[in-house]
C-alpha cells in the first residue's frame, strides 16, 4: 500500500475490546513490544506473554502475530505462545495447525546484503539484518543519515530486483511476494479464524497493508503510536496502552 493511499488520522481511542466472534492480528516491535536500540534487544516479557496465553484461550486460537521478524525471533521473544504467525512481512507463514510455508529467496539477496554491509560499514550507528528472505538497514543509531539510508536501499533495490520495504528507522529489501495484508486474508479462510471480524494493531508503514486488508473485510485497524495519516481508524498512544487494551478485553 503507497503512503499516498492512506487517508485518515485518527486520535480516537477504540472502545473495549470485545473478544466475541474477533480475530485478532498484532504486529509485534512497536505494538508488543518497545523498540529497542539494537532488534536482538528485545526480550521475553512476562506480563505480554501473560496476556497473549490469556488471548489465546479466550479467543479459542484466533490470534496471530503478523511481524516483518523472522519466525525464530518472533517465537523467541514471544516464548512460543502464539502458533499462527505471518513472518518477514508474510514471506513466512505459520497457520494454526503448525505448518510452515514460505518464499524462496530471491537469488539477489546475497548481493544485496553485501551491498548494505559496505554501506553501513561506513556509518558506525547502522546495522544490517539479514533474515534470509530479506534484508534489513537499520539507521536507528545514526538517524541523521536516514535520507542516505533510504537512497543507498533504492539504489540496490533497483539493481536487485528486490522490493523496497521502509519502516520506522529501517529500510528493508525483501523478496517480492505476500504482504502482511496478503497473511491476514489467508489466515481468515482458515480455522479458527474464518468467520471471524479481523482486528490489526500495528505501529508503522509496514502495518498498511494489514490495515487496509481488515477494513476491505469488515473489520477495522489500530494505530499504535502517535497520530498520522494511516488506514487505521482508530489509535493507541503507545505500547503500554496497547497492552492494557489487550489486557482489558472482555
Amino acid at each position: 500500500m503507497s503512503v499516498t493511499e492512506l487517508d485518515f488520522r485518527p486520535d480516537a481511542p477504540p472502545a473495549p475490546l470485545v473478544l466475541r466472534n474477533a480475530a485478532l492480528f498484532l504486529d509485534l516491535d512497536g505494538t508488543l513490544a518497545p523498540i529497542a536500540a539494537r532488534p536482538q534487544d528485545v526480550a521475553p516479557d512476562p506480563r505480554r506473554t501473560d496476556i497473549l496465553e490469556k488471548l489465546m484461550g479466550r479467543l479459542e486460537g484466533r490470534l496471530a502475530v503478523v511481524s516483518g521478524r523472522t519466525l525464530a525471533d518472533i517465537d523467541r521473544i514471544l516464548e512460543g505462545c502464539v502458533p499462527a504467525v505471518a513472518a518477514v512481512h508474510g514471506l513466512v507463514f505459520r497457520g494454526a495447525d503448525g505448518a510452515v510455508t514460505q518464499a524462496a529467496p530471491h537469488p539477489a539477496l546475497p548481493q544485496a546484503v553485501a551491498a548494505l554491509r559496505r554501506f553501513a560499514a561506513d556509518h558506525p550507528g547502522m546495522l544490517v539484518e539479514d533474515k534470509l528472505l530479506s534484508a534489513t538497514l537499520h539507521y536507528r543509531g545514526d538517524p541523521e543519515h536516514g535520507e542516505a539510508a533510504r537512497a543507498e536501499a533504492e539504489r540496490v533495490a533497483a539493481l536487485t530486483g528486490l522490493a523496497v520495504q521502509p519502516g520506522d528507522m529501517v529500510m528493508e529489501l525483501r523478496t517480492p511476494g505476500p504482504t502482511k495484508g496478503d497473511s491476514v486474508e489467508t489466515f481468515l479462510t482458515r480455522a479458527p479464524f474464518s468467520g471471524a471480524t479481523p482486528i490489526f494493531l500495528g505501529d508503522d508503514l509496514t502495518d498498511e497493508d494489514g490495515f487496509a486488508a481488515v477494513r476491505r473485510l469488515g473489520g477495522f485497524g489500530v494505530l499504535v503510536g502517535p497520530a498520522r495519516l494511516t488506514a487505521a481508524r482508530l489509535r493507541l498512544d503507545d505500547v503500554d496502552a496497547a497492552l492494557a487494551w489487550l489486557e482489558a478485553a472482555r
